[in-house]
């Protein structure tokens, strides 16, 4: 079944019918963004997460190391421990972050609680090495990129796993827009990523029909005026967990 995230949760009610709606990840902005939470918007999310899983302690992830794999199924065994991980401790708490330094990125996610860190502002290899927890890197695909383009840039070996967003001068996703789900398509053939970029739950179950990611990622797509509307994410989760998957 296709993994969901649903991004930017700003409220602690929020992040809870989220929860019940069944997501599999929750998206905290540590980012400049119209989204960003403030110290105590954060404290209350997490607090009311954790509170709530089946489980007690902390996520787990027991993820390959280099050497252990091959590259080619490098994000593969990555994603299975991921799986695994939401199946105990779902929705996990992801916080995603752009323009910050490595140590930065870590005193909030230690602080925070998080499980995982979304990196969006085109950081470097050796940036993503230096996050302690594991990191899902957002390739953002821009008109004119092939699937070759954006396979160049999804490299086995650093990061836990792959986003595809919509690229956007200035923009760290939330733009609203879709890309072309073909190249997607041509990228999911070989490696597992989510899915992001102007999914709605209008589209999300053509979209998963289209390009079979591992999971997709909204926001803007399930707002009204803003602010994250818990209907929308409803029938994005609805929409998205009953979309059959071929591959």
């Amino acid at each position: 079944m296709t993994l969901v995230k649903i991004c930017g949760i700003r409220e602690a009610e929020t992040a809870l019918e989220t929860a019940k709606a069944g997501a599999d990840f929750i998206g905290i902005m540590f980012a400049e963004s119209k989204r960003r939470v403030t110290p105590q918007q954060c404290h209350d999310i997490v607090e009311a997460i954790k509170g709530g899983r089946s489980q007690a302690g902390e996520a787990t992830f027991e993820g390959p190391v280099r050497g252990e794999v091959s590259a080619r199924t490098w994000f593969g065994a990555w994603a299975e421990a991921i799986d695994q991980s939401a199946t105990s401790w779902r929705p996990l708490l992801v916080g995603v972050f752009a323009g910050m330094n490595p140590d930065e990125v870590n005193d909030i996610a230690d602080a925070a609680g998080l499980d995982l860190v979304q990196l969006s502002g085109g950081e470097d290899d050796d940036f993503v090495r230096r996050v302690h927890r594991p990191v899902l890197r957002a390739v953002h695909v821009h008109s004119g990129m092939s699937a070759e383009d954006v396979e160049d840039r999804c490299v086995p070996g650093i990061s836990a796993g792959l986003l595809l967003d919509t690229g956007s001068a200035g923009a760290l996703g939330g733009t609203g827009t879709t890309f072309d789900w073909s190249i997607a398509a041509q990228v999911g053939e070989r490696k597992p990523f989510l899915l992001a970029g102007g999914l709605t739950p209008e589209n999300v179950a053509e979209a998963i029909g289209q390009v079979e990611p591992w999971g997709v990622d909204v926001s803007t797509g399930v707002e009204t005026g803003g602010v994250k509307d818990i209907e929308k994410i409803r029938a994005f989760i609805r929409a998205a967990k009953g979309a059959p998957v071929g591959r």
